[in-house]
């Protein structure tokens, strides 16, 4: 039975349930939740540098990081920490399940099918792909 499990939040449906699910299944562990801000939404990328306005995105990107790790505090958990990072989704994930004492990570999937998935990647396959502790993917 995990004693820590890390569950990244987007602010999605699926995130929330993710959330539920690791609150139902394990009432008694602590509970880490992650909210990765994406630096490429911002338009970053290391060949063209950083955009004008980046830093008015960033402190957004923050603002909304709060509030969607807020919103998806449960308060059935024994106990909650939150965390912000910055990076690629799912290498961050991975990165931050790796550090810790993290055992179980829990996180939702969009669902995506046909050429919507190939083009645009899968965080939760490369989460399974490259993690070193269980992964469970709620729908």
């Amino acid at each position: 039975m995990p004693k820590h499990v890390l569950v990244p939040v987007d602010g999605s449906p699926q995130s929330s349930k993710a959330v539920e699910f690791a609150v139902g299944e394990w009432p008694d562990a602590e509970l880490t939740l992650l909210n990765v801000i994406n630096p490429v939404d911002a338009g970053y990328s290391p060949t063209a540098g950083v955009p004008s306005g980046a830093e008015e995105w960033f402190e957004e990107a923050k603002a909304n990081a709060e509030r969607v790790l807020a919103a998806a505090t449960p308060t059935a958990a024994a106990t909650v920490h939150t965390r912000t990072e910055v990076g690629r989704p799912s290498q961050t994930i991975v990165e931050v399940a790796e550090e810790g004492d993290i055992d179980h990570v829990v996180m939702g999937s969009h669902g995506r099918k046909g050429v919507s998935r190939i083009l645009l990647g899968s965080v939760a396959e490369a989460v399974i792909r490259n993690s070193t502790v269980p992964v469970t993917v709620v729908r």
